[in-house]
């Protein structure tokens, strides 16, 4: 099974974090929900554990988001990973889609987020594909 060609679509979210209690000595664990919308729409689900004092410039986290919602009109369930690490102020992140964790007409998906952040509004390409002859049973476009 291969993949069909990336396709790409911009989308936006708007995230609400809540603190939640440390799972080890100087780490933070929050949970967090997520809203989607564009080329992504639906609604995440997750928990994020961090270290560091990004104050300082100095930082790291991974985060786990479960998604329920929609991709090219396809129905589904998939899960993000991130991870993100900020040294001497400078951030890097990555953003992918765990491999085989989509299901319903989601199964298969992969791909990668890119975010921008201005202005407290969360701005992402989401560059993706599906398996050509995939699960899902709906032709790549």
């Amino acid at each position: 099974m291969t993949d069909a060609p990336i396709s790409a679509g911009n989308a936006s979210f708007v995230i609400d974090l809540a603190p939640d209690d440390p799972l080890l000595d100087g780490t933070a664990r929050f949970a967090f929900t997520k809203t989607w919308e564009g080329a992504l729409t639906g609604t995440g689900r997750g928990v994020m554990l961090s270290a560091g004092d990004p104050g300082l410039g100095e930082a790291g986290y991974v985060a786990l988001e479960a998604v329920t919602g929609e991709v090219e009109g396809r129905l589904g369930t998939f899960v993000l990973q991130q991870l993100g690490t900020m040294t001497d102020g400078a951030s890097t992140l990555t953003y992918t889609v765990v491999p085989g964790s989509g299901t319903g007409e989601l199964a298969g998906l992969s791909g990668s987020i890119e975010i921008l952040v201005a202005e407290d509004v969360h701005q992402v390409q989401f560059d993706y594909a599906f398996p050509v002859g995939g699960s899902a049973g709906i032709p790549a476009v």
